[in-house]
């Protein structure tokens, strides 16, 4: 540790945004990053505590503490102040395939288990590796690397989200030739479309593409596999298999006049926006238009949070997010010590924006939709609401959020985005590959393992654990590629920490 008394000597900061009214007139990154000077700083505040939690990615009472990617935080947080950048990234880049990736969009686990917690504010990580990343593109550290020996080893990885991308990279290191396949136009799967472009722009993705490329990584798309090609003949072509297709079935809301023209699934709206804008700028008009309109989305996470930010950009009349449960405390409850996952409220991009644009919070906690109405056109012109409340079920004797009597009200929509997650892989592609499900509709596999019930098919991400973040899909991607490889070779060299 370079300097001891570093997290006493300076106070964290972090890259300024962009003015929410400024920002909403575009959909590019909006955050002006620190100086070196000042982020080294921020690398000394780092105080090498002798438990880090941060790297740990440990389970505490249901939730994830630390990283799951088990990044060696102090190591690099200590070269960042030493203005060691090369090596920083060399220790970064040893447990994170894309560090370009989680420095925009992981909701930093690290900080939140930080020892500077317990009295002041955690080390600003993921500012850190931010600052890492971009540097040694700069610099030229993480430029193309390709494998000097090759196994002659064929595998297919289908899909090319988080998971799939770490698992084809990791595969691709160790000399196999590995081909991805994603059935959109672009790859990036969940980075590409799933997280709108003001969140990680999608040069970024193209970027880490292009060096994965040079590196001997093929890429196919535009190819639907168990639609496009069959298994069988994968499985003639290739020596292993690899599904990462994702937890793509939406969950629906089940309410009186669903069938109302205007109600999308939030990945849908988010996929057209984002799939127009950079096909033409919006200038096909292939998105869904929400300029002058009233929106309610439903659903509280990082994905209602997206569609807000994106109703506003194209121009929404008003914003509304509902959320069942309760407003979450502003701080920590005594329930909820460090280093557990802070439950506490937080208010994001879209929601600061919507709070500037529309003058209030969009959030409605404790609420739920009974009824959408339609007029004569069965056009969506109103959708009915009704409170809920934490209630014990006779039966099961759960507390359940049920609905309030006598509390329903009825606001204006002509648009409702659908955000409450996702409930499994899709079933024509684990039909094409006659796999085992488990009970909910993910590949089953044996605890810790990645192989299916088919022989040579493994299964990575969303699609074998269900929907979580792009950090944890990253970690089961690598830890599939250790698998394959373990059953290519009969043993293993890929360490992933």
């Amino acid at each position: 540790m370079g300097q001891p008394s570093g997290f006493l000597l300076y106070d964290r900061q972090v890259s300024m945004a962009e003015e929410p009214k400024t920002r909403i007139k575009h959909f590019n990154e909006f955050h002006m990053h620190l100086s070196e000077e000042e982020q080294r700083k921020q690398g000394a505040r780092c105080m090498a505590c002798g438990v880090p939690f941060c790297q740990s990615g440990m389970t505490l009472n249901g939730m994830t503490s630390g990283c799951p990617l088990h990044n060696l935080v102090p190591e690099w947080n200590d070269l960042v102040y030493l203005g060691n950048w090369e090596q920083a990234y060399r220790r970064l880049h040893k447990t994170n395939n894309f560090p370009e990736f989680t420095s925009r969009v992981c909701p930093a686990l690290c900080e939140a288990a930080c020892t500077c917690n317990l009295d002041s504010q955690p080390v600003s990580t993921k500012e850190n590796e931010y600052a890492i990343i971009e540097k040694a593109y700069e610099m030229g550290y993480a430029r193309a690397n390709p494998p000097r020996v090759r196994t002659g080893k064929k595998v297919a990885v289908i899909g090319s989200g988080p998971s799939g991308l770490a698992a084809a990279d990791l595969l691709n290191q160790r000399g196999h030739l590995v081909t991805v396949f994603e059935r959109h136009d672009r790859v990036g799967g969940l980075l590409r479309y799933g997280i709108p472009n003001m969140k990680l722009e999608k040069h970024i993705i193209d970027r880490k593409i292009a060096v994965m490329e040079e590196e001997g990584i093929t890429f196919v798309t535009n190819v639907d596999i168990g639609k496009d090609k069959k298994p069988a003949e994968l499985l003639k072509e290739f020596d292993r298999v690899v599904l990462a297709c994702g937890a793509s079935n939406p969950r629906d809301i089940s309410a009186k006049g669903r069938d109302a023209k205007g109600i999308y699934f939030a990945v849908d709206f988010l996929t057209a926006a984002t799939k127009s804008l950079l096909d033409s700028n919006f200038k096909d008009k292939k998105f869904i238009p929400a300029k002058g309109k009233n929106v309610i989305v439903i659903g509280g996470g990082d994905t209602g949070n997206d569609c807000v930010g994106t109703s506003i950009r194209l121009g929404a009349k008003n914003v509304i997010q509902i959320e069942m449960m309760p407003k979450a405390p502003d701080t920590r409850a005594a329930n909820n010590p460090w280093p557990e996952w802070p439950r506490i409220c937080k208010t994001d991009y879209g929601q600061e924006e919507a709070i500037q644009m529309f003058g209030q919070d969009p959030r409605i906690y404790e609420t739920t939709v009974s009824e959408f109405i339609k007029n004569k056109n069965g056009e969506l012109c109103q959708v009915k609401l009704v409170k809920l409340e934490s209630k014990k079920d006779e039966k099961t004797g759960r507390f359940v959020m049920a609905p309030v009597e006598g509390s329903e009200y009825v606001v204006d929509a002509d648009i409702v985005l659908i955000a409450a997650g996702f409930l499994g892989s899709q079933k024509y592609v684990t039909d094409a590959f006659k796999v085992e499900l488990n009970q909910r509709t993910n590949v089953a596999t044996e605890p810790g393992k990645h192989a299916t019930s088919v022989d040579k098919i493994f299964v990575a991400g969303d699609m074998h654990s269900g929907q979580s973040l792009v950090v944890k899909a990253m970690r089961d991607g690598r830890e599939v590629a250790q698998e394959v490889d373990q059953s290519l070779m009969g043993y293993t060299n890929l360490l992933i920490q």
